[in-house]
């Protein structure tokens, strides 16, 4: 008599066993890519720091990619609170500190609420990278500093490269974004970027005056106006929410403070 294969106990043995097996594959090929992935994830931040600061343009090789930022990217970390470069840390140690996973660390990172919140972004960490870009002689031409804020339905990401006056903005590249295909998306449009390019941050008194205007508003004479984004408001408040947090005491503003100073003429 032949024995009955169809009963639920074998059936869960055979879907217990596949699950098992699955498990297995997927946490092996996890675990094999990881190197990978990492690697693409850090060559990805640097091809964006370098198109902010007009490096590199267009396609380029990962080896370029690398070799430029190696020879004209210095990496720093900076506490947010002093707005002064961490001495103990050098720059492999800014290249390994995981920046977005800080930011999530209650132990690396502040709540913001209420009015202090004004990006979205609920926590900023305490310290935060920033990039120093030199020329061939090792002069330094500008300073990089990575920036995120809400906008309709996403945390938009960028670097915002300055001249060492700590003031006039060299680029800002929007890299990594979730807004509406054709409307809030076009941040990443590099004819919309371009606009912000020879823009000053602050007024004569210190303050934050550069404003993401209506589009079509923005004066062509102006040092602060950019136009925003046609059909896209809530992701155009996002950007000059994301320069109000960060241009802020609460973001890069004490850091930026020391750069005016002088803090960096050293290297």
């Amino acid at each position: 008599m032949s024995s009955n294969n169809d009963t639920i106990s074998k059936t869960l043995i055979v879907v217990v066993s596949l699950c098992l097996v699955c498990a297995i594959v997927v946490s092996t090929a996890a675990v094999q890519l990881r190197p990978l992935q990492n690697k693409n994830k850090l060559l990805d931040s640097q091809v964006n720091i370098l198109r902010s600061v007009g490096l590199i343009e267009g396609k380029a090789s990962p080896q370029v990619i690398a070799e430029t930022f190696s020879k004209h990217v210095e990496s720093r970390l900076v506490d947010l609170q002093t707005g002064e470069i961490v001495a103990d840390c050098d720059k492999a140690c800014a290249e390994a500190f995981d920046y977005r996973r800080a930011m999530r660390d209650p132990a690396q990172s502040n709540a913001l609420d209420g009015a202090a919140d004004v990006a979205s972004i609920r926590r900023v960490a305490e310290r935060a990278p920033v990039y120093l870009t030199y020329d061939a002689d090792r002069n330094l031409k500008s300073v990089v500093l990575p920036v995120h804020g809400y906008g309709l339905w996403s945390t938009m990401h960028a670097f915002l490269a300055l001249e060492v006056d700590g003031n006039t903005i060299i680029g800002l590249n929007y890299y990594e974004q979730g807004e509406t295909p054709g409307l809030g998306a076009e941040i990443e449009n590099p004819r919309w970027k371009a606009q912000f390019q020879g823009k000053k941050l602050l007024n004569e008194a210190g303050e934050l005056a550069l404003e993401v205007k209506k589009p079509g508003n923005a004066s062509p004479d102006s040092a602060h106006e950019v136009d925003g984004l046609s059909g896209a408001t809530l992701t155009a408040n996002g950007v000059q929410n994301t320069f109000t947090f960060w241009i802020g005491e609460n973001g890069f503003g004490p850091f930026l403070a020391k750069v005016r100073q002088g803090a960096l003429n050293n290297g």
